[in-house]
């Protein structure tokens, strides 16, 4: 079986287990990884933020940017232009508009942000040692190729496995949140 067919695979049986969270345990869990995601010091000392706005079973990240903009850091959020992703700064979630795949993304106006400190980043699932599976576009492994933002991802515990293919373009994360602990591959 190709890697492509069995990441399609563990991908689409993944999602199906996620989405059949309850909404209490993704409230109550996207709580306890924000405490988590506060724990790790180059997350708290940003001074640029990147972040996804959460949709259906992901961690929620609604809180996480309201944090941010409180605290007067610069946050920006992806838009995908093309078949890229773009971060655009945002001031306020009035910045932000219906976009590709029901996504709210950053208007148009918004200022290109070319450097982050920090992306927080989607996964359906994750490895111990850092590798991510996303949805299966692309946009994430492309636009974190070659940054030097740190690259934390947001997941439940039950979404990190023992084990799943990977190729060259994968890009492994730095740091690893959920809900029990903070996993810092090697």
């Amino acid at each position: 079986m190709s890697q492509t067919v069995e990441k399609a695979q563990l991908r689409k049986q993944l999602l199906d287990q996620r989405d059949g969270t309850s909404l209490d345990f993704i409230n109550i869990s996207s709580g306890k990884i924000r405490e988590n995601l506060r724990k790790i010091e180059y997350y708290r000392n940003a001074a640029s933020i990147g972040v996804y706005y959460s949709i259906g079973s992901e961690v929620r990240t609604q809180d996480i940017m309201q944090e941010i903009l409180n605290a007067g850091k610069g946050l920006s959020l992806p838009r995908v232009e093309k078949n890229d992703l773009v971060f655009r700064k945002i001031s306020s979630f009035s910045d932000l508009e219906m976009g590709n795949f029901s996504v709210m993304e950053p208007k148009d106006r918004c200022e290109v942000v070319k450097k982050l400190d920090v992306i927080l980043v989607p996964a359906i699932a994750l490895t111990g040692d850092g590798y991510r599976l996303g949805y299966g576009f692309g946009y994430y492994d492309r636009y974190l190729s070659g940054k030097r933002s740190k690259k934390v991802a947001l997941s439940y515990s039950k979404q990190i496995v023992k084990a799943m293919p990977h190729d060259g373009h994968d890009i492994k994360m730095d740091c690893i949140v959920t809900e029990e602990r903070i996993i810092y591959p090697q």
